[in-house]
């Protein structure tokens, strides 16, 4: 059968273990594992199962396969009863789409936006579905990087004019926000690492690694912890400048005491 993959971010990470479970399987997902739902599971939340297959990853991704976009509406929905922080209204925010075709009289070919194949196999359909998964991860991890970015941006842009413009309450924030993106994002290097499948599988293996050339995933990647970089960087410079000038404001402080008890001591001593 031809395949048609949509691939969206719900939010940073899902719980395969409780929606596994939530579907009658019982087994423990470790992190690089992933979750796959069709026929039984998925009735009751879509009237037609056939052909139909949910991928979903510990990172936050979901790929459709053979979904209509009110099919993915209801399982996004019914999802949210198992994880309440997904924001429905946002889950087309970050998007990718793959084509899978099939097609005897047609040389094999594998582009951006689909693939050409003489027999399916399910290995295809899992790398694909994998290398959809982390490529849309990478996309949302670009943008939130970038505003960060533009937050940081902002900060320098009012110390070339000699004014720092960050109270310590917004440092907070902002360093918060950076170490919470890393822990997220990029501390999550299963992004990168091959699935278990093409260990055992060398057709397997070879289209992953050409899948994600082809989609740039380990360029991406190390652009992505760069500018992750860059801005931890740049954060702490900001911290050391809040912290000499909470120093200097100490130091001023003390100063000016020292000032007030010697015109305290002078007025006692001629004035008294």
């Amino acid at each position: 059968m031809n395949a048609e993959f949509k691939a969206i971010v719900l939010c940073s990470e899902l719980n395969l273990n409780k929606i596994g479970q939530h579907f009658g399987i019982t087994r423990k997902f470790k992190w690089e594992d992933f979750l796959i739902l069709k026929d039984q599971q998925l009735q009751g939340i879509v009237n037609e199962t056939t052909n139909k297959i949910v991928y979903v990853f510990p990172y936050g991704s979901v790929v459709f396969i053979n979904f209509q976009h009110h099919e993915i509406m209801d399982v996004v929905n019914y999802i949210k009863k198992l994880e309440p922080e997904i924001n429905v209204a946002n889950v087309f925010a970050y998007v990718d789409d793959y084509k899978l075709e099939i097609n005897l009289d047609e040389p094999p070919a594998i582009n951006n936006d689909f693939m050409l194949v003489g027999t399916q196999s399910d290995y295809q359909l899992e790398i694909v579905s994998t290398i959809l998964a982390k490529s849309v991860s990478f996309e949302k991890n670009e943008i939130e990087v970038d505003t960060l970015l533009d937050r940081i941006e902002n900060v320098v842009n009012n110390l070339n004019r000699g004014e720092l413009g960050v109270s310590d309450e917004e440092l907070a924030k902002m360093s918060a926000s950076i170490l919470s993106f890393k822990l997220n994002t990029i501390s999550h290097i299963m992004l990168l690492d091959n699935p278990d499948i093409t260990w055992n599988n060398e057709e397997a293996s070879a289209l992953y690694d050409e899948l994600s050339v082809l989609f740039e995933l380990k360029d991406r990647y190390e652009k992505i912890r760069h500018k992750t970089e860059t801005i931890m960087d740049i954060t702490e410079a900001f911290s050391n400048l809040v912290h000499a000038r909470r120093g200097t404001r100490l130091e001023w402080a003390i100063i000016i005491l020292i000032v007030i008890e010697i015109i305290l001591s002078l007025y006692d001593l001629f004035f008294r």
